[in-house]
């Protein structure tokens, strides 16, 4: 499993990809965040808050996941290559383990630099109040557990087709459905649906909140997807 995890990790950033991911998400945070006005602007908030950055993270990551789990099985079965991965004396289990933590440690590597609008908010605010950091430290923590149930959503995805296109699109919709798709379906209907998708998981772990529903949540959603994508390779 360490030797696939490695390789992915060097495959990422043996081409343009890794780079590419880190950079697009860094440069689009840091134009809504502190240089487009709107919502998101922190500058025009008027407050040394975190809040805007963890209200517009899920929204890029719901793109952004996809275009870096796309081509996990899909390039492989393009290219002919699956079917000799599969028949090494390795688990299925494994090698679908072995391309998730891959994936996942290449968008927590974009998620670091980030951790510079904490350093940034602390010496811009015109108070002597610190921060609160319990809520940045939870916040984080519910970006952790939804990065690693996109990235179980784009890696069964890309097992649907040997079209990377395809897996990207059908990665973005399944994101955005399990993020705001149920509170939509919500407002629709007098049923509290709002609970079965991640948005609402996602705000109560943000809150500083360590509720073992909303955790269980997120790793029932990342197992039942990381299942699936076996089943899938071993279907096929």
């Amino acid at each position: 499993m360490f030797a696939i995890l490695k390789k992915e990790i060097n495959s990422f950033f043996a081409s343009p990809i890794g780079y590419l991911v880190i950079a697009l998400f860094l440069v689009l945070n840091g134009l809504f965040l502190w240089l487009f006005n709107g919502d998101f602007n922190i500058l025009e908030s008027g407050f040394a808050d975190m809040t805007p950055f963890f209200l517009l993270a899920p929204w890029i990551l719901v793109f952004l996941v996809p275009a870096v789990t796309m081509r996990s099985f899909s390039d492989e079965k393009k290219q002919g290559t699956l079917e000799l991965l599969v028949t090494k004396p390795i688990s299925h289990l494994k090698i679908v383990l072995g391309k998730y933590f891959g994936a996942l440690v290449l968008i927590i590597l974009a998620l670091l630099p980030t951790l510079l609008y904490i350093l940034a908010l602390d010496n811009l605010k015109m108070t002597a109040d610190i921060l609160d950091y319990g809520s940045i430290i939870g916040s984080y923590l519910g970006l952790l557990f939804l990065v690693a149930a996109y990235t179980a959503i784009g890696l069964f995805a890309s097992t649907i087709s040997d079209n990377q296109i395809v897996a990207f699109i059908s990665a973005v919709f399944l994101c955005f459905f399990f993020y705001f798709g149920f509170e939509g379906l919500s407002g629709l209907s007098a049923l509290p649906l709002e609970q079965f998708g991640m948005e609402a998981h996602y705000n109560s772990i943000s809150r500083g909140v360590l509720d073992t529903r909303d955790l269980l949540y997120f790793v029932s959603i990342s197992t039942f997807f990381i299942v699936m994508t076996q089943f899938n390779i071993q279907k096929k």
